[in-house]
């Protein structure tokens, strides 16, 4: 039997679980898990690469700012001096409109522009911001994407995107004024993806190697499932073999035991009753009859005690092993019971006995021919033990081996019981020498249900 069963939504079994679905049951979320992450790693890399390039463009535009075009900035250049202006625009074009730098305009605080390499807009007025005014009026500075759709920004329009960065300067008499610097976005986006590809892979090499470690934790981890799903199907068919053996046996016992009995009863009654029988002869066939119900009653209420045992759970072990030498004495064997010491045993463990005991207590009546059996139950320390020793006709292992061949189901079911249980179960016998069933089991085990 491999694999296990579940419920259908019909209440059908469908077919075992496969090693690949559990598999793919453990593994499938820590996958999803990873793409996730990916995703995750590569929006951060490429973030944190594009904000250390606009840092940087910050960088370059303030040492620029500060180091280049603040000290040439004199009055004459602010009033539009040629001579000045030209100077400027060719320190401009040496040492500042190189690489990314497409783009270099300076303000003043009305919005005009005093200098740009684009000679159309100088001259021009156009209304400031709020941050570019504050980074005027404060000597900060800031970056932002370009508005290409704004009047100042048209003649960058082929460009098609931009990276501004403006810091508030002063000119040499004081005046505050604003330098921006226009950088090429395409250089701000190849520094994200230079960050993605420098610090993805490792990181979801890492995920990956780590994803891959825990598969054999998985597959392992889904034996083991697969191993317990198998044990509870195995249970369940043993239960259910069980059930359907006890059904048959109690079937049998009243068909062919009570069932019989109470039937001649009533005919012997009914032939009583019409016959010409004189009263005499009435009242002997209904003492007999009275004699056979009583014994009906007693066949009944020991297959009462076989379906369910009341004084185990409520007088303990002792007093439902005596019930079953009762049901034995009735047949004429005598019976002992010793079972000191076990009143106190847990519940589980006690019902791992009586059925023990129920099981060979009936095969000691339908097979052995015994006149004497004892019953012995005890406990030391932590172990529960139980023996039952009979003086019948006894048999040999191989016929304890064609018994199971045959599915005479009873001890092989209560081997089972006690290894899960964790106990052991031993049957010694030879013709003519009687039979010796020997128990042990933790005084603890699997709930067992009558």
């Amino acid at each position: 039997m491999t694999g296990s069963w579940r419920r259908g939504s019909a209440g059908r079994r469908s077919g075992p679980v496969s090693m690949a679905v559990l598999l793919v049951r453990f593994t499938a979320p820590g996958l999803l898990v990873l793409l996730a992450l990916a995703g995750l790693i590569a929006v951060a890399a490429r973030r944190a690469g594009t904000d250390r390039a606009v840092e940087s463009a910050g960088q370059v535009a303030w040492v620029t700012a500060k180091g280049v075009v603040q000290p040439r900035l004199s009055p004459a250049l602010l009033s539009g001096d040629p001579a000045e202006r030209a100077a400027f625009d060719t320190a401009m074009r040496s040492y500042v409109l190189q690489g990314s730098l497409v783009r270099v305009k300076l303000w003043d605080e009305h919005g005009r522009v005093v200098y740009s390499d684009e000679p159309r807009l100088v001259g021009e007025r156009f209304q400031l911001g709020p941050d570019e005014l504050e980074a005027l009026r404060e000597q900060g500075s800031d970056s932002e994407v370009s508005d290409l759709s704004a009047a100042e920004n048209r003649f960058e329009v082929p460009h098609r995107k931009l990276l501004e960065s403006y810091v508030g300067v002063r000119a040499t008499d004081g005046r505050p004024l604003l330098f921006e610097a226009y950088f090429r976005y395409d250089a701000v986006s190849q520094a994200g993806a230079q960050a993605w590809r420098t610090f993805a892979p490792p990181s979801l090499g890492a995920l990956l190697v780590l994803q891959l470690v825990q598969i054999p934790l998985a597959w392992s981890l889904a034996r083991r499932v697969q191993r317990q799903q198998q044990e509870r199907e195995r249970l369940l068919r043993h239960a259910v073999d069980s059930s359907e053996m006890e059904r048959r046996r109690i079937a049998g016992q009243l068909h062919d035991g009570v069932v019989q009995e109470l039937s001649g009863t009533a005919y012997a009654l009914d032939a009583a009753r019409l016959g010409g029988a004189d009263d005499a002869a009435r009242l002997e066939v209904i003492t007999a009859g009275a004699a056979q119900l009583r014994h009906s009653i007693g066949a009944l209420r020991s297959l009462l005690v076989d379906i369910y045992p009341p004084n185990l759970a409520e007088e303990g072990l002792p007093a439902a092993l005596a019930d079953l030498a009762a049901g034995l004495e009735r047949g004429g064997m005598t019976v002992t019971v010793a079972a000191a010491g076990t009143e106190s045993l847990p519940p589980t463990t006690a019902a791992i006995l009586f059925r023990v005991a129920q099981e060979s207590l009936r095969n000691v009546a339908a097979h052995s021919g015994a006149r004497r059996v004892e019953i012995t139950a005890g406990r030391t320390g932590s172990r529960a033990t139980l023996v039952i020793d009979d003086d019948g006709r006894g048999f040999d292992g191989a016929e304890l081996g064609d018994r199971f061949t045959a599915g005479h189901l009873g001890l092989r079911s209560l081997g089972d019981l006690l290894a899960d249980a964790g106990g052991t179960l031993s049957v010694r016998s030879a013709p003519g020498q009687g039979t010796r069933v020997e128990v042990e089991v933790a005084a603890g085990g699997p709930e067992v249900r009558y």
